[in-house]
C-alpha cells in the first residue's frame, strides 16, 4: 500500500475562505484548499508555503497548524494511506492569481460549495472553520465515498 503525506491549507479573510478549482490531475473540477505531498527531507510547514506559492503565487506569513486527517482510500484502485496536515493562513504577501494548476475563488464562509469539493470535507472543515483542532480518520470506497470517519478536537 501506497502511503503519501500532505498539506492542505485554507486562507482566510473578513469572513471569506479562499477556494480553488482543480485544473487537472486529482481532483479535477473540485474546490479544495491549495497544497500537495511532501518532498524528501521537508517539513509540513515548508510544504505548505511551497504548495501554496506554486499553486495561487502567495507565500503564506502569518498561519497555524489545525490538525490531521488520515484517509484509507483508493487511487486509480491501489489502495493508499495518507496523512493530510491542515493548516489556517491568515496573513500572506503577494497577490493570489490563478496558475496551471489552480483557479483561486473566494466565497462567503456560509457559502461554502460542498457539494463541488470532496465528500469528507463536508464533515470537518466546519470543524477548523470553528476554530478547533482536530484529529481525524477516513475510510473511503473507490468512489471516494465516506465508508467510516472519526473526527477528534483536540
Amino acid at each position: 500500500m501506497k502511503k503519501y503525506e500532505m498539506t492542505l491549507c485554507f486562507l482566510i479573510k473578513d469572513n471569506k475562505i479562499l477556494l480553488a478549482t482543480k485544473k487537472r490531475g486529482f481532483g479535477e473540477g473540485k474546490y479544495n484548499g491549495v497544497g500537495g505531498k511532501l518532498k524528501n527531507g521537508e517539513t509540513k510547514e515548508e510544504a505548505m508555503i511551497r504548495e501554496t506559492e506554486e499553486e495561487i503565487n502567495v507565500t503564506p506569513i502569518e498561519y497555524k497548524y489545525v490538525g490531521t486527517i488520515e484517509f484509507d482510500e483508493y487511487y486509480k484502485e491501489e489502495r493508499e494511506y495518507n496523512i493530510l496536515y491542515l493548516f489556517i493562513v491568515t496573513k500572506w504577501k503577494g497577490n493570489i492569481s490563478e496558475s496551471d494548476e489552480m483557479n483561486p475563488v473566494w466565497f462567503d464562509m456560509d457559502k461554502i460549495p460542498y457539494d463541488n469539493m470532496f465528500n469528507d470535507d463536508r464533515y470537518w472543515l466546519p470543524v477548523i472553520l470553528e476554530g478547533k483542532k482536530i484529529k481525524a480518520y477516513f475510510k473511503l470506497d473507490k468512489d471516494y465515498n465516506v465508508i467510516s470517519h472519526e473526527i477528534k478536537t483536540l
